[in-house]
């Protein structure tokens, strides 16, 4: 089947922007709004913001609501830099590396200075997030037309021991949680045969566990629990008076380039990996930069590297996340898991043919997270200060809120009450997990690409004839085969090394980055990224 050209593609897009009506327009400044004001509460995410904004897309058109979750989620990944520079205070998990060096030039007297970088890093990150998007997801999808059954098995096989790669965790927790995982989504009418499973004579589970009632009470709902458990005690951080921001000029960010150009290129590949995100794609490329940087010495004493390189990694995750959700039906984030989820209450089917199939759709988002991203950077300078007296909300009040609207979002998704009783008992189990030190984010995962793994093993084994041998004969399958044997052997020699590590003495914490200030990280680690609540 012939590729779309460059030269479409950019006609795509500009096709797209010509369309944009006043609704959209609105819609995407709405987006960017929430998604600024996600990031900075401390309890919110920019997931759960996503998630929160899932019932409003119901009544809209698959465009305008793909548009308003893709703004919340662009928007959300700065948002928190500007109260980790002012107030040392994270609004998501991924802007925890800011702390170490954009808190420390503003108590230098440089906040002005650590802003512009934040938001000149963000700019960057998410342009070429778009490039990526943009260019890169239809030569995907083209190679992805070749893949047959063995090979989308491997390669959501390979996504899933992606998590437990990436983890900080105990390997053995995360991979039960992700057992766990996998195990609910097996509940209900089986895919490929019709049968029901694991009903246990209920209609509540005959049905199904749809994973987005899964999502909003493990995250959301549990995270509500775990502050109300703590009172929603918080450090108290004098307010500045006044807020200012200076865009550093051309000359500056030339020589800056080094750092913004690992953020940017780390992040996008790292969005591309299932269940990473923005906060590990943070927390890697702060620990780059901690080993190359021309300054790495003056890291954490108030160097801009420090801001630069993390700020840019994370939001240049969004489009390395949304290429596999929109060429492969596989998020590469929670939040790409929550517009995977609305695309489909909207009878939208991801995978390699939607550029044939959906052409319009696919350059609207294009275009819209362009729009995204520039709107971004305009109203994060213009509404520092405002958003920063938000932190004055009690955060009681905003807990209120966030369950209203996580039963409301349960409710609507299909209108029973059976996912509002599901979404109540996983957020009880999430709460469990955080309790016992459990990992989420390989839970929500394993229910996400669990059903997709089993359909695919079982058409594989039916095409085949039960016969195995199969994912060795053909050549593509095979080296994907090769690569999942090469991540689990990474996986069995890190946990030989943790085990002889825990036995010869008590190993260091997970969560603690080189150079980290201390009682700057605020026990948020790599493996609880964008989907952990925590701030």
């Amino acid at each position: 089947m012939p590729g779309v050209s460059l030269v479409e593609t950019l006609s795509g897009v500009l096709d797209a922007f010509s369309s944009f009506d006043a609704t959209l327009w609105a819609v995407l400044v709405v987006g960017v709004v929430a998604g600024l004001l996600v990031g900075v509460l401390p309890g919110l995410t920019f997931v759960m913001g996503v998630l929160l904004l899932l019932p409003l897309t119901y009544g809209m058109g698959a465009e305008s609501g793909v548009a308003l979750m893709l703004a919340v989620y662009v928007a959300g990944t700065y948002g928190g830099a500007i109260t980790s520079i002012l107030l040392h205070v994270p609004g998501e998990p991924n802007h925890v590396p800011l702390l170490w060096d954009g808190h420390t030039m503003a108590r230098q007297g440089r906040a002005a200075e650590a802003l512009g970088w934040a938001a000149v890093a963000a700019l960057a990150g998410g342009l070429v997030s778009w490039l990526v998007l943009a260019f890169v997801s239809e030569p995907i999808s083209r190679l992805a037309l070749n893949l047959g059954q063995p090979e989308y098995f491997l390669v959501v096989l390979i996504g899933l021991t992606s998590v437990l790669v990436l983890t900080d965790d105990s390997v053995r927790r995360s991979l039960m949680a992700l057992v766990v995982g996998m195990l609910i989504a097996t509940v209900g009418v089986d895919d490929v045969y019709g049968s029901v499973r694991f009903s246990f004579g209920s209609d509540l589970l005959r049905d199904g566990i749809d994973y987005l009632p899964v999502m909003i009470g493990v995250y959301a709902v549990t995270h509500v629990l775990v502050r109300f458990g703590a009172r929603f005690a918080a450090d108290e951080e004098a307010q500045p008076t006044r807020v200012r921001t200076v865009v550093p000029g051309p000359g500056a960010i030339w020589r800056r380039r080094g750092s913004l150009t690992r953020g940017v290129t780390l992040g996008s590949l790292i969005g591309t990996v299932p269940g990473a995100g923005a906060t590990v794609a943070s927390f890697l490329a702060y620990g780059v930069e901690r080993q190359v940087s021309r300054d790495r010495h003056t890291l954490g004493r108030g160097n801009p590297d420090g801001v630069i390189a993390p700020q840019a990694a994370s939001t240049a995750t969004v489009g390395g996340a949304l290429v596999p959700m929109l060429v492969l039906g596989i998020p590469g984030s929670a939040a790409t898991a929550v517009i995977l989820g609305a695309l489909l209450l909207h009878d939208v089917q991801p995978g390699p043919q939607i550029f044939q199939t959906q052409p319009e759709l696919v350059y609207t988002i294009i275009a819209a997270l362009l729009v995204s991203v520039l709107l971004m950077f305009v109203l994060g300078l213009l509404t520092a200060g405002p958003m920063v007296r938000l932190l004055r909300v009690p955060e009681a009040y905003v807990a209120v809120l966030i369950v209203l609207f996580a039963y409301i979002g349960a409710f609507a998704i299909r209108n029973t009450l059976s996912d509002v009783w599901i979404m109540a008992g996983f957020a009880v189990l999430g709460l469990l997990l955080e309790r016992y030190g459990f990992p989420l984010a390989p839970l929500v995962l394993g229910a996400i690409l669990g059903p997709l793994a089993e359909r695919y093993l079982t058409t594989t084994l039916i095409a085949s004839d039960n016969d195995p041998s199969v994912f060795l004969t053909r050549p593509l399958s095979a080296a994907l085969l090769a690569l999942w044997v090469g991540l689990v052997v990474l996986l069995s020699v890190r946990a030989l090394r943790a085990s002889r590590a825990s036995r010869g003495g008590a190993p260091d914490h997970p969560g603690q980055t080189p150079g980290a200030e201390p009682g700057a990280n605020p026990g948020t680690d790599p493996q609880h990224h964008e989907e952990n609540t925590r701030a």
